[in-house]
């Protein structure tokens, strides 16, 4: 048997990295192999991912020669960053930087690097209809990200830059979920009008990442925006009143309530969802359903993925 192409997947054991590691070693007649590169070798997630057949390996993202020693015989490699662990874009910023010189000294041929718009593109500095964060950010979980993109093209590094969406599993990890209000009736609590909000299941937005793996060189240097379903809110009660047996309804607030709700990074994502409802056009235009679709034809729409996580959703 010829050698396997090896993909080295940061954040193997997280939400993007655990569905492309998984959709790799699920599939067995794949061309790829799994490095998984996580902080804890010896958590459950990366016992599981071994056991599976992956490669697990450590790497810390502050430093290069860390990274450049798991790149070491890669072909490629999926690279993620995680905002909210330390809500720092300078150390964001600093950790693209990083991947990005290491996978180009690395002789990677083909990179994916999880990215986001960044927002001061659509809404400058100077604009105050959307409150500017940190002194020079707008969203800063999106604003750091869009920013470092330029790391892997200023490096000529042969990379596909993938556009994700809101994450289903946030009503369940996130805290987003159906919460009973002041009459004892459930609701879902977002500050989007009557805007559709482009989403998507983590699972699949590693598979989705696995199908850019398998078409290659044609996918270099493209953005790929990928969503499951765009739908208004008062949808997703809807499907979620179905499937819950519960009646859920939609609490509109403003961005500017949801700013001040007083969770750490309310702001951020008080500002993100304003942009949601704001940019509604070019936010969802680029996340193209049919695409993801046929990146990855297992794409669960939104009412498929509660009918199979209802069960998993808090209930508070």
């Amino acid at each position: 048997m010829s050698q396997k192409k090896l993909i080295a997947v940061f954040g193997a054991t997280g939400a993007q990295g655990g569905g492309l590691a998984h959709a790799i070693l699920g599939d067995p007649n794949s061309e790829f192999s799994v490095r998984a590169v996580t902080r804890d070798v010896n958590s459950e997630k990366a016992k599981a991912l071994a056991a599976m057949g992956a490669e697990v390996v450590s790497a810390n993202i502050d430093d290069i020669e860390s990274i450049k020693r798991v790149l070491q015989g890669a072909y490629g490699a999926y690279f993620v960053t995680f905002f909210w662990e330390h809500f720092s874009v300078e150390k964001e910023m600093t950790e693209a930087k990083n991947m990005a010189t290491a996978a180009k000294e690395s002789g990677l041929q083909h990179v994916i690097w999880s990215t986001l718009e960044d927002v001061r593109k659509f809404v400058p500095l100077s604009d105050n209809s959307l409150p500017t964060l940190q002194e020079k950010y707008k969203v800063p979980h999106f604003d750091g990200k869009g920013e470092s993109d330029h790391f892997f093209t200023d490096a000529g590094v042969p990379v596909t830059f993938l556009l994700t969406s809101f994450y289903w599993e946030n009503l369940i990890y996130f805290g987003m979920g159906p919460k009973k209000d002041a009459n004892g009736k459930l609701a879902i609590t977002f500050p989007l009008g009557n805007k559709k909000m482009a989403g998507i299941s983590s699972e699949d937005i590693g598979k989705c990442a696995y199908g850019i793996f398998k078409k290659g060189k044609e996918l270099i240097g493209k953005r790929i925006g990928i969503s499951g379903d765009q739908i208004t809110c008062s949808e997703m009660a809807e499907k979620l009143s179905k499937k819950i047996g519960q009646e859920v309804v939609y609490n509109e607030v403003t961005p500017d309530q949801y700013r001040n709700f007083g969770f750490p990074g309310a702001e951020d994502l008080g500002n993100m969802f304003q942009f949601y409802r704001d940019f509604e056009g070019p936010f969802n235009g680029v996340r193209d359903m049919k695409f993801a679709k046929e990146l990855n034809p297992e794409l669960q729409s939104f009412d498929s993925w509660v009918e199979k996580n209802a069960s998993r959703i808090p209930i508070e």
